[in-house]
């Protein structure tokens, strides 16, 4: 029996280190969500009295999140 001739090659893939950088993406993106937050509120005059304190603990958070996934980011890999 003849082994059935295909045009498929195989390529090993290599990781690329750039991609865990895609994580950060989300913090601009947080970062327009709150700023919508707060023209919807300028325009509308909805008071944002009661989502300060939380949301001012969530970006502290969010620093703390951020500053993590930089170290996760920018390691080496283990096996250099």
């Amino acid at each position: 029996m003849e082994q059935l001739d295909n045009e498929y090659e195989y390529v090993e893939r290599k990781p690329n280190p750039r991609a865990r950088f895609n994580w950060l993406y989300i913090v601009p993106g947080l970062g327009a969500v709150w700023l919508l937050v707060l023209l919807c509120a300028a325009i509308f005059q909805i008071p944002l009295t009661g989502i300060i304190d939380p949301v001012m603990g969530t970006m502290i958070l969010m620093f703390f999140v951020l500053a993590g996934l930089l170290f996760y980011a920018l390691a080496p890999k283990s096996n250099r």
